[in-house]
């Protein structure tokens, strides 16, 4: 929705270059930025991630929002050896994914199949240290990290990635007929296991 591109665009004043796959997610991130006065500044573009139509050392800065979890192990690694590319030199990559806080195996490929399972989607978290491995095999250096409790589907987590009133459409849209099974599978995966 461009909703990070945004707020950077506004607070920083910076240019920002924004990708997605998803045209009708552009279209509306493009109409949000207008509205909101910053177009000028962002340049929302059709790419994938696992292959960045830019040219190496370019950016100061890339931020991944929650992508790298949704992708399978080696996607991980070729999409942050491809962020590692188009940063310039000492140029900083921020991300922000989920992260496992137990080293049972056994739990891991339970949390990992009740989390596939309640969204729809193969999810491949990994552990504090299995992610600095990822970002390190890649050539990042001086990797520093901040972990914290799971706030994904908690009303204060959602306000606070969402907003009021998204979060207001997001629970009435989860609580229609068709997507009231699913939502709920979500919220209680997440609950279920959120200590982990």
């Amino acid at each position: 929705m461009g909703t990070t591109s945004i707020e950077l665009a506004k607070r920083f004043d910076i240019a920002i270059t924004a990708i997605d796959l998803d045209e009708k997610a552009l279209e509306i991130a493009n109409s949000n930025a207008t509205r909101n006065k910053v177009d000028s500044k962002i340049e929302f573009i059709k790419a994938n991630a696992l292959e960045l139509p830019f040219e190496k050392a370019s950016f100061d800065l890339v931020l991944n929002e929650a992508l790298l979890t949704m992708l399978s192990n080696e996607n991980k690694e070729k999409a942050v050896k491809g962020y590692y590319e188009v940063l310039k030199p000492g140029g900083k990559l921020l991300t922000h994914d989920v992260c496992l806080f137990t080293d049972d195996i056994n739990l891991q490929k339970e949390i990992i199949s009740a989390l596939t399972r309640s969204i729809n989607v193969h999810v491949q978290p990994k552990t504090v240290n299995e992610w600095i491995k990822v970002f390190s095999d890649a050539g990042y250096k001086d990797i520093q990290y901040i972990s914290g409790p799971m706030t994904l589907m908690t009303p204060i987590g959602m306000i606070k990635d969402e907003g009021l009133f998204r979060t207001i459409k997001i629970i009435r849209n989860g609580n229609k007929k068709d997507n009231k099974e699913q939502f709920r599978a979500m919220r209680n995966t997440f609950k279920k296991y959120k200590e982990y």
